[in-house]
């Protein structure tokens, strides 16, 4: 919302029921490329974005020689439990929220419709 820009999340298992029609040079992906259960299912997909010509940022494990080889761009995290790896990956995708915006020339302090106020029900 920072960045006004449409983004989709999507489990790794999806990506042949649609998003792939969606991949060309123009298309950025970002994969969250941690080392858990998925691993292989996640360098499948990378390895079919890249092979239409699909760029990927993918966040990885730091040592993690063979995603940061086959991502064109990739973005390291520490080695953390399967199930703190979400928490890790926050942080870099807030950056790039932020670093689109700028580049976007969007008003960061300022977002439009942000509200002032939470209400709680």
């Amino acid at each position: 919302e920072l960045s006004y820009v449409h983004a989709e999340g999507y489990a790794a298992g999806e990506m042949k029921h649609g998003p792939i029609a969606l991949i060309d040079p123009e298309f950025p992906t970002v994969a969250l490329a941690g080392q858990h259960a998925l691993r292989s299912k996640i360098v499948s997909n990378i390895e079919q974005i890249r092979a239409r010509d699909g760029e990927v940022l993918a966040i990885v494990t730091e040592g993690d020689e063979e995603l940061i080889a086959l991502a064109n761009e990739a973005l390291t995290v520490p080695s953390v439990p399967a199930l703190l790896e979400p928490l890790a990956a926050i942080v870099p995708l807030q950056v790039l929220a932020y670093a689109t915006a700028d580049a976007r020339g969007c008003d960061i302090d300022q977002p439009r419709n942000l509200a002032k106020t939470v209400t709680v029900e």
